[in-house]
């Protein structure tokens, strides 16, 4: 892996249990489908690490060719990646997502 920004994403996802690649912050979003993300994830009361593709244009387009998924936002638990906005909505209203996240060891709120 001689791409530097695979090695970032890399040991992003793997340091981190779950890993938002979005444009913005989770504090300032700056796009509908990262804030709608980061909606989900603070909703079940996930703890994850947001970065900001926007800061970077290299990083912008690394996630795109490290995960082959042409849209932002990216979620990634256990440095696997589950999907973009749409995708993490549905799971997230079939259950599908919390029941995830608890087979991989990552702490989701009782009442969500």
């Amino acid at each position: 892996m001689d791409n530097p920004v695979f090695q970032r994403i890399k040991d992003d996802v793997t340091e981190n249990d779950v890993v938002l690649f979005m444009k913005g912050t989770p504090v300032f979003p700056q796009c509908g489908f990262s804030a709608a993300v980061v909606q989900v994830m603070s909703h079940l009361g996930v703890k994850f690490k947001g970065i900001n593709v926007l800061e970077d244009p290299g990083l912008r387009q690394g996630i795109k060719d490290y995960s082959s998924w042409p849209t932002i936002p990216q979620l990634y638990v256990k440095g696997e990646f589950v999907g973009g906005c749409d995708i993490i909505r549905e799971m997230f209203e079939s259950g599908e997502l919390q029941e995830l996240l608890q087979t991989k060891g990552v702490e989701v709120r009782a009442d969500a």
